[in-house]
């Protein structure tokens, strides 16, 4: 059994065989978070793994299915990490995954620096807008616009939580992917592996999948092109196996 609150239902994570509490009002997650889940490496076996703005828990869970490594989660709006927590304690997944509710540029204090194998965000990816122009609703505000957090917090964050060598993987938008090799390698993350995400072949990419390694040495690689729909308006090949297992 599982406590849903207000407007709160219970969806299935299909290939990955979990289910997930999600809130319209709230926070729902998008293929973004999917696409990051399934884009950055992890070790199978073991290590220890961060996701950052993880809104309902959604990357965890993904990530669940991919590494058998001890996975923590951080969230600052207390309503989605309360949604997260209970998703993880639906699936059974409590010592494995565990929720922190906290701001992300305090986390390296506490947690310490330098103690994660691999580091994961899906970052708020706009600029604050003037308060007329703002979501009205708060959750979905937060979630979207750089309020609580900005993309460099994130990248710094990140950098002190990573191991020397480990793994840092965004999502974004492909508009900010200057700002975000600049300041990746700032803050010592050098960008290895690019992805562009295209809604449709003759679209523009509107998704950036980006992994660098802390410390890493100069050797970029761009990985093929992923369309999410074809000419029929429907999910591709790819697209329908990473988000049914088909």
């Amino acid at each position: 059994m599982v406590n849903l609150k207000d407007d709160e239902r219970l969806d299935y994570l299909l290939a990955q065989n979990l289910r997930i509490i999600q809130s319209p009002s709230v926070f729902a997650f998008s293929l973004d978070a999917v696409l990051l889940a399934r884009f950055v490496y992890v070790p199978i076996q073991r290590g220890n793994l961060i996701d950052l703005c993880s809104g309902n828990g959604v990357i965890p869970l993904f990530l669940s299915a991919r590494t058998k490594g001890k996975i923590t989660g951080v969230e600052i709006q207390e309503r989605l990490y309360d949604m997260a927590i209970r998703s993880i304690e639906y699936n059974g997944l409590q010592d494995r995954l565990h929720m922190i509710h906290g701001d992300i540029k305090e986390i390296p204090k506490q947690l310490g620096y330098g103690k994660f194998d691999v580091v994961t965000c899906n970052p708020p990816y706009f600029p604050t807008p003037s308060k007329d122009e703002m979501n009205p609703n708060e959750h979905l505000a937060i979630a979207r616009h750089e309020i609580l957090c900005t993309l460099e917090d994130a990248i710094k964050a990140s950098s002190q939580l990573a191991k020397q060598g480990g793994k840092v993987a965004f999502v974004h938008r492909p508009s900010r992917l200057l700002d975000i090799i600049t300041l990746m390698r700032q803050y010592r993350l050098e960008p290895k592996r690019i992805q562009f995400v295209y809604p449709k072949k003759g679209k523009e990419a509107n998704t950036l999948l980006v992994e660098a390694i802390k410390d890493g040495s100069p050797d970029l690689k761009i990985s093929p092109p992923l369309f999410v729909y074809d000419e029929d308006d429907q999910y591709t090949s790819e697209i329908r196996a990473i988000l049914y297992g088909e």
